[in-house]
């Protein structure tokens, strides 16, 4: 058996980076779908319609913050609001460097799509 390489890879850029997960690419989505200062449970609602998944906050709020790690997005403070006693929200904007790894992931997927009979009619 031969073995994979799980490394880093190097995109177009010259940047080193591990790709982005599915669920990793679904938050995303859902940031740039929102179109505004997104936060949690609007993050939730908008992967839950869009794909039919269940999907908890627990999840949405971890990946928030390793894609804020790796500089993917970023966050702050809103200001208080009456609906939540007075309490600030958490915002997020997905960053430039977020936008081209979501775009090199949908290069990624089309490419092995590519030939293939949509109904897989042509897998093994």
């Amino acid at each position: 058996m031969g073995s994979y390489d799980h490394g880093p890879r190097t995109t177009e850029h010259g940047l080193s980076h591990q790709g982005l997960g599915d669920f990793e690419q679904l938050v995303l989505l859902a940031i740039v779908h929102l179109r505004g200062d997104a936060y949690g449970v609007p993050i939730v609602d908008e992967i839950e319609r869009r794909t039919g998944r269940a999907v908890s906050r627990a999840a949405v709020y971890v990946t928030l913050r390793r894609l804020e790690e790796k500089g993917l997005v970023s966050s702050w403070m809103s200001e208080p609001t009456p609906e939540r006693g007075g309490k600030p929200r958490r915002c997020v904007r997905v960053e430039r460097r977020g936008l081209e790894l979501l775009r090199e992931s949908r290069e990624a997927v089309n490419s092995m799509w590519r030939g293939l009979d949509p109904r897989l009619g042509g897998a093994r």
